[in-house]
């Protein structure tokens, strides 16, 4: 079951994250690489500048989380994460699937550059690789995140993005 995350599953979408985060270790460079991934701060502030969490559930507890977050004209899918235990079995190609289907106006995603099976994932479902010119626009408009993470991740754009940027 897919459900908007509430103001209970708090401790839950940290652990998820935290869990999940264990995939990029020697991925995520290490200058930018701390544990865990995301303080229960960190979460705080990325729900209060306006991520909403959405779950799916495995049974009664949460098993994925992936967040949306509407900026100007786009809205970008933030902090998508599988407990390690239910990797590998669609969960976060349908929490994605359901965030496309409930989101009308055109998506972002952005990854680390190095995660290469986080980027094949999304391509897999649509969506496209940011050329580096685009994607340096793209990405300081959009996301408040360090230098140091802009040189080392990458965005992609799902089709109604695409379709009303075709340089890309």
């Amino acid at each position: 079951m897919i459900r908007r995350s509430e103001e209970g599953d708090l401790e839950a979408i940290w652990a998820i994250v935290n869990d999940g985060a264990i995939a990029y270790k020697g991925i995520i460079p290490s200058d930018r690489r701390h544990e865990p991934y995301m303080t229960r701060e960190e979460l705080r502030r990325e729900i209060d500048d306006g991520v909403t969490f959405w779950g799916f559930e495995a049974d009664g507890e949460l098993a994925g989380v992936m967040g949306i977050q509407p900026v100007e004209d786009v809205t970008l899918i933030r902090h998508a994460y599988v407990r390690t235990a239910h990797q590998k079995q669609g969960i976060g190609a349908r929490l994605l699937a359901h965030l496309i289907e409930m989101t009308e106006g055109p998506l972002l995603v952005g990854t680390w550059r190095d995660a290469s099976w986080a980027i094949h994932f999304y391509e897999g479902h649509g969506f496209t690789m940011l050329p580096d010119d685009v994607y340096q626009i793209v990405i300081r408009r959009y996301w408040k995140i360090p230098l140091r993470q802009i040189e080392t991740s990458v965005v992609l754009a799902d089709r109604k993005w695409m379709n009303l940027n075709p340089s890309g």
